[in-house]
């Protein structure tokens, strides 16, 4: 009996300190996957929620880009810039809700994944469109600027992974930018542009134009 007692005795501690270092990990991992300005989700935090949404055929996919935000950072300065990102953030965390995702992928670019109820992610979008181009509280009237959106439901590409959906997005929101539409869907057809088409094509260089349907 007086062996196990401090057998026991000796494992207390080991296993304290075991418990302390897996909070520590989990809290270092929760972390790694927020970004530290906006609190959002990083890229790897969002692609392993976004993934287990998709599985709900209600799921849609948003991509939303700041607009002109280089030059923000450019005439403002970059204090600025980070704010406008974080109040774009919440906004977007704010009207994704509990039951989707949001995510910054980087720079100016952030991503979601909704679950449409109701079938009106359209008129939904629209919406959230005009939210995120509200003049952002405590700062200068003149940091201000619009948000483009590309969108896509899973539903209507079965089979389609998160990285396919999001090119889909990538190119919608693209053409919103590029016909100043605020909000685009990405068409059901053959999606003729590549992601290195869309990035060059913000550079003056893209002669072709992405398959994109109306924004219904």
């Amino acid at each position: 009996m007086s062996t196990l007692l401090t057998a026991l005795a000796a494992a207390g501690p080991l296993a304290a300190g075991w418990s302390v270092h897996t909070m520590w990990m989990r809290r270092r991992l929760h972390t790694a996957r927020r970004d530290p300005l906006t609190g959002l989700r990083t890229r790897d935090g969002f692609t392993c929620r976004a993934t287990v949404l998709l599985k709900d055929p209600r799921a849609v996919v948003v991509l939303a880009d700041v607009d002109h935000f280089k030059q923000i950072n450019d005439t403002h300065g970059h204090a600025a810039g980070d704010a406008l990102l974080k109040v774009t953030a919440d906004r977007l965390a704010h009207y994704v809700g509990r039951h989707g995702v949001a995510g910054r992928l980087g720079g100016d670019e952030f991503a979601a994944v909704v679950l449409d109820d109701h079938g009106t992610a359209a008129d939904l979008l629209a919406v959230l469109h005009g939210v995120l181009a509200r003049p952002a509280d405590g700062l200068d009237p003149a940091v201000s600027t619009t948000v483009s959106l590309g969108w896509v439901r899973a539903a209507d590409h079965p089979g389609e992974d998160l990285s396919g959906l999001l090119r889909r997005a990538d190119e919608a929101m693209y053409a919103a930018k590029q016909g100043r539409a605020g909000v685009r869907r990405a068409g059901l057809g053959r999606l003729f542009a590549t992601v290195t088409g869309r990035r060059s094509g913000r550079r003056g260089s893209r002669t072709d134009a992405p398959a994109v349907g109306a924004v219904a």
